[in-house]
């Protein structure tokens, strides 16, 4: 199956990133390409873009798309958590701009063996970077009853977690869940009838938790935020694109601190803690699609843009 993927929020993302033709960019989360294909169209012979992606199929699907951009454009299969130290050994400390594109792709979803797809019958992977070894099978068939309802109750948000959990438990001591339509089955039996007729599909939560929990999805992104900050020239922006509340709520929370660090009390007349500020959230409120997206590519009814600028800083907080 070829690497399709509709990127979402590209004019909104390529606009807030106010790109220099001679400037260094990173595609943090390149997938099939979209949003690489359009900054690279506003670099010029002396601009830079690097790509990364820990799937090997976006890789290839974007080396694709992005082959008439010649020596401009390096990609590097990795994790994003892992961004400085691959800028660092092609010999770049600074950049200016990033675009994190977060979640799974289209490709990803439709593609059956990846077992992303709570609509596809397939095996359980959910791997985004196949090279681990561990899947959610794994996580299906040996967490135990208490670390399942944790996972689903905290990244699925789902309030059947615990039933859920218990049913697991209960299906895989008769045999193992090793494929989607297992695993949908048991989350079938575990929630009400009357809920799931009013509901949209009841596995769409527990699908969602077992691949956050996977591969680590909050976990680096809350890890990984303030460094790519730091990476960026002043005056560099990062953009994220999130798709649910979990991704949303680190994102705003930590460009809110970021940008107003300051710990002093409220009735100190000049700050004292000497936190410096990182720059300012550019977007107030999240960036949302408009209906002619919304009509091309029901994917992205729930995603939000969120942006943050590097300023130059003086202590007290202040940009």
């Amino acid at each position: 199956m070829a690497f399709q993927h509709t990127s979402v929020l590209l004019k909104e993302t390529v606009d807030n990133l106010r790109i220099k033709p001679d400037g260094v960019y990173v595609d943090a989360t390149l997938g099939g390409g979209g949003h690489a294909f359009a900054v690279c169209e506003h670099l010029n012979d002396q601009g830079r873009f690097i790509g990364i992606d820990q799937d090997a199929a976006a890789i290839a699907a974007a080396g694709e798309r992005l082959r008439g951009f010649g020596e401009k454009v390096t990609m590097i299969r990795s994790n994003y958590c892992e961004m400085k130290l691959r800028l660092e050994e092609i010999g770049i400390e600074r950049v200016d701009g990033i675009v994190l594109d977060l979640g799974v792709s289209s490709y990803q979803l439709d593609t059956p063996e990846r077992g992303f797809s709570y609509r596809l019958n397939a095996p359980l992977d959910m791997r985004m970077d196949q090279r681990g070894h561990k899947t959610a099978k794994d996580i299906v068939n040996s967490y135990s009853e208490a670390d399942l309802y944790r996972v689903i109750r905290d990244y699925g948000e789902d309030r059947f977690a615990k039933n859920i959990a218990k049913y697991i438990v209960m299906e895989r001591e008769q045999t193992p869940i090793e494929t989607t339509e297992q695993l949908n089955e048991v989350i079938r039996h575990a929630i009400p009838m009357k809920i799931r007729k009013a509901s949209g599909h009841p596995s769409k939560r527990t699908f969602q938790a077992l691949r956050i929990e996977l591969n680590r999805e909050l976990e680096v992104l809350q890890g990984t935020l303030e460094t790519m900050i730091d990476l960026l020239n002043p005056g560099g922006r990062i953009c994220i694109i999130t798709f649910h509340s979990l991704e949303d709520r680190i994102v705003k929370s930590t460009f809110r601190k970021l940008e107003n660090p300051c710990i002093c009390p409220s009735h100190f007349p000049v700050c004292v803690c000497g936190k410096i500020s990182k720059g300012k959230v550019v977007t107030k409120k999240p960036v949302l699609p408009g209906e002619e997206e919304l009509e091309k590519n029901r994917r992205s009814k729930s995603a939000r843009l969120r942006v943050f600028e590097r300023c130059e800083v003086r202590s007290g907080g202040k940009v």
